[in-house]
């Protein structure tokens, strides 16, 4: 429950300090009062954003502090003690202070927390209903929230969702799956063709220095067999050959040598000589016997060498990088391996689909039940919010493979008046029905909840007269159940309060000095003042505080 709500410098609000009590309390005042800042301020406390244009005019910061009592709330303790979040016994004190900079800094029972975890401790202790909440209302995700929570099976539908979301990560990883199976076979195909191309074409790196140089020798044969002749005819076989001439020149120095001994280092250098040309004779001739000019030799060479080059332009690559191409070619095949399990993951994803439908069959079965039951009681009250004889169903419309919200689409449907056939709320409600119904649906679905504080405000919005007494009452009934706070502009409501708030803004004492907005707890002779203001307006006669205390006399005994 809400106990203690301490506003500083917050919009136009100077310093407030509230304690709150048990039961239903209406807060009213003039339109730009600053109602509403009250529940702006709590929500910061609660985890909402803000910034520095919330900051009252000319401070530093603003600051809101709020007291929980939390001594029949043992989740929120338990999820506090998980978070080492602790304060003091069966209490939760939060806190939010904003800075001129934007800088926002948040406690949770002294300790530092984010904004997060504020709203998350805040989803355990306050439920805010706000003026806007019949045009959510309209929204199917809203509708079936608002089904679900009725329900009581949020966890239920969290479970759904993971489940649904397992299921469609094992059936995207069957499905890459077989989409890289069926790239790995296109790309095995492709490789098992290079690999054949090149184990047939049988090519190595000694091949290709042989194939080259033979090349060279076949292509220049005739050029080499006269070079050859040539050589064999200057060395010995014509008349001027040299070896001849040396053997000559050998001789007369050979015969000189008894005159002059230093010629015979000379001497035995044209003995050398005359060895080294005669070998190289002998070589020549039987290189020359060696040479044959053989067109089909040449012509098998070229071919070869046609093939290889023909297989480097399609692969394209270098002569002589082919025989590693074909190393990596053997490798990547060993690579790829065989064919993944694809079996294995359709169990898998069969297994989880299956756990997905058994949660979700039973989310159905729960919301079947929700929906009569929600149906029924909305109906009910719609007999006694002017929409006598109409008809409130909820409607779960299948979808056939299910998605993360179940097996079915939430839709609200609404007769507003008798003999009229059912239709989807977004298309007949009027805007004064559809602000009753979806006061009627928080109400109802308040009810079952767990979260002690509510905050209605200006939920009454359309509605006026009969139905806004009966509206008043309600809540009223809610607040024997819970912590009930309403933001209202009408008399009917204000008079069933339990206790009543007046919001009033007042203007500096000079012009330099901001407008200020104030609260103040009524007595039970203000009370009648300001139920009086509400019926009246500006001229407040003795006949209207007449009716403004008999409503509230009723609503009493009421």
């Amino acid at each position: 429950m809400l106990k203690h709500l301490s506003i500083k410098d917050f919009v136009i609000v100077d310093r407030v300090e509230l304690d709150f009590m048990p039961g239903f309390t209406v807060l009213t005042g003039e339109t730009g009062a600053g109602k509403s800042i009250l529940i702006d301020a709590l929500s910061l406390a609660l985890g909402e954003r803000g910034d520095a244009s919330q900051i009252r005019q000319g401070c530093e910061r603003a600051e809101i502090n709020v007291t929980f009592d939390t001594s029949h709330l043992p989740s929120l303790r338990q999820w506090l003690d998980e978070h080492d979040l602790q304060g003091d016994p069966d209490s939760c004190l939060m806190r939010r202070v904003i800075e001129t900079s934007g800088r926002s800094r948040n406690y949770l029972n002294g300790h530092a927390v984010t904004l997060q975890q504020l709203r998350t401790a805040g989803e355990y202790l306050v439920a805010i209903h706000s003026q806007h909440a019949h045009q959510a209302l309209l929204q199917k995700d809203a509708q079936r929230e608002l089904l679900d929570a009725f329900a009581g099976c949020t966890g239920l539908t969290r479970t759904v969702k993971e489940a649904y979301q397992h299921w469609q990560d094992c059936q995207q990883q069957r499905i890459a799956l077989e989409r890289r199976a069926a790239e790995s076979h296109d790309k095995r195909e492709q490789l098992e063709w290079q690999l054949q191309e090149l184990t047939a074409l049988n090519f190595t790196l000694p091949e290709w220095q042989t194939l080259q140089a033979d090349h060279g020798r076949l292509s220049h044969v005739a050029a080499l067999l006269a070079a050859a002749d040539g050589g064999v005819e200057v060395l010995s076989d014509s008349e001027q050959a040299v070896l001849a001439q040396i053997n000559s020149v050998n001789h007369q120095l050979q015969n000189l040598l008894e005159y002059d001994g230093a010629l015979k280092t000379i001497t035995d250098l044209l003995d050398a000589a005359q060895i080294q040309l005669q070998e190289s004779v002998y070589e020549l001739k039987h290189y020359r016997q060696r040479l044959d000019i053989d067109p089909q030799a040449l012509h098998d060479v070229e071919q070869r060498l046609s093939a290889i080059h023909t297989a480097a332009r399609k692969f394209r690559v270098n002569p002589e990088e082919l025989p590693a191409l074909l190393e990596s070619i053997t490798h990547q095949l060993a690579a790829l391996g065989s064919n993944a399990d694809i079996g294995h993951l359709l169990e898998l994803e069969a297994a989880a689909r299956g756990v997905y439908r058994q949660h979700a069959q039973e989310l159905s079965s729960i919301r079947q039940q929700a929906a009569q039951e929600l149906s029924g009681k909305v109906s009910a009250a719609m007999q006694t919010i002017a929409m006598a004889g109409g008809e409130f169903s909820v409607a779960l419309n299948p979808v056939e493979q299910g998605n993360a919200h179940g097996l079915e689409q939430i839709e609200f449907q609404v007769a507003a008046h008798q003999g009229l056939p059912l239709r989807p709320l977004a298309k007949v409600a009027s805007g004064g029905e559809l602000s009753r119904i979806s006061l009627a649906l928080q109400v109802i679905t308040s009810k079952v909840g767990v979260v002690p504080t509510l905050i209605f405000d200006e939920v009454d919005v359309g509605i006026g007269g009969k139905v806004a007494e009966i509206v008043g009452h309600l809540l009223k009934q809610l607040g024997r159940e819970r912590q009930v706070l309403c933001i209202t502009h009408l008399p009917q409501v204000a008079a069933t309060g339990d206790q009543q708030w007046q919001v009033m803004k007042s203007a500096g004492q000079t012009e330099h000095q901001a407008v200020v907005s104030t609260i103040a707890v009524l007595n039970p002779q203000q009370r009648v003042e300001e139920v009086a203001r509400m019926l009246g307006g500006v001229n407040i006669t003795e006949t209207t505080r007449q009716h403004a205390a008999e409503m509230l006399q009723q609503a009493a005994e009421r």
